[in-house]
């Protein structure tokens, strides 16, 4: 077959290109989730990593997000301006700042969370417990080679 002739089993052969797909498949539902808790993805992603790994720096979360460190500034002000993060500390040129989850922010991950959880529940995502450990297991590996 040539290189350049497409077929539905040509794409369906190729990993990364399925993993697209794939998450187009459940980025509306974990959109839809996360709205009814009046967050974003990576808004989520950021409250989690805190309660992981508290006084974390802006650098670090976009790093544990992946994300630019550009772009974690901006969600930091949105989540200190709604008083779900806290800053520690004065800041200022050169000196960093950690941030923190205040009680509210507390609060919202631990309703968002239990969300999240049900909604990686392997049956409702039409997998075997141990498809879902698997799966998990290549994705952290994936993700692992791209860093």
């Amino acid at each position: 077959m040539d290189e350049r002739t497409w077929t539905s089993d040509r794409l369906d052969s190729l990993p990364a290109w399925t993993l697209v797909r794939a998450y187009h498949a459940v980025a509306h539902g974990f959109t839809e989730l996360f709205e009814q808790h009046g967050l974003t993805p990576v808004q989520f992603g950021v409250l989690a990593q805190l309660a992981a790994g508290p006084d974390l720096l802006q650098s670090e979360l976009a790093r544990r997000v992946l994300v630019r460190p550009q772009s974690m500034a901006a969600v930091i002000t949105q989540l200190v301006q709604r008083g779900l993060l806290e800053r520690r500390g004065e800041g200022g040129r050169g000196r960093p700042v950690p941030i923190r989850l205040t009680a509210a922010g507390r609060r919202t991950l631990e309703l968002a969370g239990s969300s999240v959880l049900e909604f990686n529940d392997p049956a409702r995502l039409g997998l075997e417990p141990y498809e879902a450990g698997m799966l998990n297991a290549l994705l952290h590996k994936l993700i692992g080679s791209r860093a």
